[in-house]
């Protein structure tokens, strides 16, 4: 198999709308969980929300009525194709591929339509609806904004979908299929709808996420975006492109257990953290820290510990960017494995926000308080969805 390589990365989160601006909060712990007034009458009224998403300032035509996911998904991946020194108008389009990762899809979109059907009838809704909120969209805008007409496809694996993207992209460069893959997952559900939902079924936290701490009672739902640009070794070496990270493996599985619970013990995940590990030719014992899926939930988080120091029982340092950032969804594993990227970069692991009494029964050595240098060679990152899938992307040092 061709060595895959990260050449660029971007990022538009809560903490900030570029990749710079993020990681100097995540690895500061600094929480950006905000009351949100456009759920002040739901049970739960905490998001992690991207203010001015609508505003994004991005370059192209046809933006003016773009959901504020798609917005932020095309502003990530503008960030990446920058820092990876890459102009669309001077590449082959046929060779470039586009991966996107979805969750909900265009839920702005979708709402707003849905109120106005309700209110004033069919000829309310605007023809630009379906494009603002086909799952698709992301995918199709960015691959239309580059010039990219090399495969371009959404994958849906609900939390886990960032992280199968990048699998998914991985693959479409290994066949030889393009020489450059651009990944984005984007998601802005910090809807009253999707909010609803998911408090409804009791996984949301109105204090603060807080992943593997003895008080965690769920997490902050969050909009967000990360890309990454993928390319085949010897295509970024041929342009002498900046590298980042080495794209070392690839897992995945499902549960088959149920639609939304884990697995108890997480036999699957712990396949797919194997299968990644194994894709890489690597052993556990090579792994130097972890970025955790780290939901905040106390089933979430129990398993997730559980599979760790099964996989890993020379506990290498685990962080988790969630109790910073909120839970973006499908847009989760994009931007953790762009964190991880920067981790290796800086020698450094970021500290868990909100974790300030470990729980005794996650064995694990989780990083609170302040960042924790280290030089990683390795780092893993986790995703799991609702639906019981589960991917493990494995990272190492360029």
């Amino acid at each position: 198999m061709t060595g895959v390589v990260v050449t660029g990365l971007g990022l538009v989160t809560p903490a900030g709308r570029d990749a710079d601006t993020t990681w100097a909060a995540v690895r500061a712990g600094r929480a950006s969980a905000a009351p949100d007034p456009t759920l002040a009458d739901l049970p739960v009224s905490l998001s992690c929300r991207v203010e001015g998403a609508a505003e994004l300032p991005l370059r192209g035509r046809g933006l003016a009525h773009l959901d504020p996911s798609v917005r932020m998904g095309l502003a990530a991946v503008t960030e990446a194709l920058d820092r990876a020194k890459l102009d669309p108008a001077e590449w082959d389009g046929t060779r470039v591929a586009v991966v996107a990762g979805v969750g909900t899809g265009g839920m702005h979109a979708q709402e707003r339509a849905a109120a106005r059907l309700a209110a004033d009838g069919p000829t309310s809704v605007s023809p630009y609806f379906l494009t603002g909120y086909l799952p698709n969209m992301v995918c199709a805008t960015v691959a239309l904004h580059l010039g990219a007409t090399g495969p371009a496809f959404a994958v849906a694996t609900a939390c886990a979908s960032g992280g199968t993207a990048i699998g998914a992209a991985r693959d479409l460069l290994a066949s030889d299929q393009c020489d450059i893959a651009v990944v984005c997952a984007a998601e802005a559900s910090a809807t009253p709808l999707i909010v609803t939902g998911f408090a409804q079924l009791g996984a949301l936290s109105d204090t603060g996420s807080r992943p593997f701490d003895r008080t965690r009672d769920g997490f902050v739902i969050a909009d967000g975006a990360g890309a990454l640009v993928l390319e085949r070794a010897e295509h970024a070496a041929a342009r002498s492109a900046p590298l980042l990270a080495h794209l070392a493996g690839y897992g995945a599985s499902n549960d088959a257990h149920h639609l939304v619970a884990p697995h108890p013990q997480g036999r699957q995940a712990e396949r797919a953290l194997r299968a990644a590990l194994n894709d890489a030719h690597l052993t556990p014992a090579d792994v130097d820290h972890v970025n955790a899926h780290g939901t905040s939930t106390p089933r979430g988080d129990a398993m997730e510990a559980a599979v760790l120091a099964r996989v890993l029982p020379h506990r290498p340092p685990v962080t988790s960017a969630k109790g910073a950032l909120g839970h973006s969804m499908g847009a989760a594993g994009v931007i953790e494995a762009a964190l991880t990227t920067l981790a290796l970069r800086d020698d450094v692991v970021p500290p868990i926000a909100g974790l300030t009494d470990p729980d005794p029964a996650c064995d694990l050595d989780t990083v609170a308080g302040t960042a924790r240098p280290l030089a990683s060679t390795v780092a893993v990152s986790t995703s799991f969805g609702f639906g019981g899938h589960n991917a493990v992307v494995v990272l190492a040092r360029a």
